[in-house]
């Protein structure tokens, strides 16, 4: 897999004697990936993403970006990010905007037509950001964040407070960015967005991260779903076939503690005891369940 391209050993960020916002995050992150930072709002996301930009310090432990310190110029040269809401001169149009970032950054002007294209805002770019709507301010945020072609792109809740057809370009417009050998790290709270475009996930909860993985591990094992008649004999042979501890009873069903290669066994077993299998499906825990069951143990 190589080196990752951000790599953090016991991250610490802490205010005064009795406020820990970050506790000893551990991340590894890939090339080539997106990366989800998921966490409730408070959780110690956007602390982490300011001390990985060498925003601000780190209490203790460490951290890489890129080979480098955080903040170290030759990483910054290969790094885009939008922290929070994107500020740019309001009178100014989202172009001229373009222009002032790419000057300071040493970015060809050609450049500035090629991110409004990649964002959607070449419509528009003549027009003042003042006049933007939400979604557009923050798609001309990820195009300033695009202008150096970063290897590395950080979001910080990108579609915070945007309305659903706003929410929906900006997944598409990252999942665009996250292919290739570009690597995307976007922080959220949002389990939909995650779900939808990350291909693993590091949940954080109280400045501690406490899981990590792709979502079908986060998930974890799935469960049988089986309505059978009677239930009460359907029960018995199935406790028989995996133990009374990965058997329960819910809503006139059983749900079995069990994976996908156990379910024709499991089918076959109960017609052969003449209980009528009228259906049986698989009940995956979804991300939320995962997510609230994480969070309420981390918090």
């Amino acid at each position: 897999m190589g080196k990752p391209l951000i790599e953090t050993k016991n991250l610490t960020k802490r205010y005064g004697a009795s406020i820990v916002a970050v506790d000893g995050v551990n991340l590894t992150i890939r090339r080539g990936e997106v990366y989800g930072f998921l966490g409730p709002n408070g959780a110690g996301k956007t602390t982490t993403l300011r001390m990985l930009l060498g925003l601000i310090r780190a209490t203790s432990g460490s951290a890489s970006v890129l080979g480098h310190p955080p903040g170290h110029p030759e990483s910054l040269a290969r790094v885009g990010s939008l922290i929070e809401s994107p500020a740019f001169y309001p009178y100014l149009s989202g172009r001229d905007n373009l222009r002032v970032v790419a000057r300071y950054a040493g970015v060809p002007k050609k450049r500035i037509e090629e991110v409004l294209g990649i964002v959607d805002l070449t419509s528009r770019a003549r027009d003042k950001f003042s006049t933007y709507s939400l979604g557009m301010k923050q798609r001309l945020g990820v195009a300033a964040a695009l202008l150096k072609d970063p290897e590395l792109l950080i979001l910080d809740e990108p579609t915070n407070g945007l309305d659903p057809a706003g929410m929906s370009d900006m997944r598409e417009l990252i999942k665009n960015l996250g292919r290739g050998e570009r690597t995307v790290l976007l922080s959220s709270h949002l389990l939909g967005e995650v779900e939808q475009i990350c291909d693993r996930v590091g949940v954080i909860s109280g400045g501690a991260v406490i899981s990590e993985g792709t979502v079908g591990e986060l998930r974890g094992r799935g469960s049988v779903l089986v309505k059978a008649n009677p239930l009460d004999r359907a029960r018995e042979h199935a406790e028989k076939l995996l133990g009374p501890e990965r058997v329960e009873e819910s809503d006139g069903m059983l749900r079995l503690d069990a994976d996908a290669a156990a379910v024709a066994g499991i089918n076959r077993e109960l017609v052969n005891a003449s209980i009528e299998v009228s259906e049986i499906r698989l009940a995956e825990r979804t991300l939320e369940e995962v997510f609230l069951e994480m969070t309420k143990q981390g918090g």
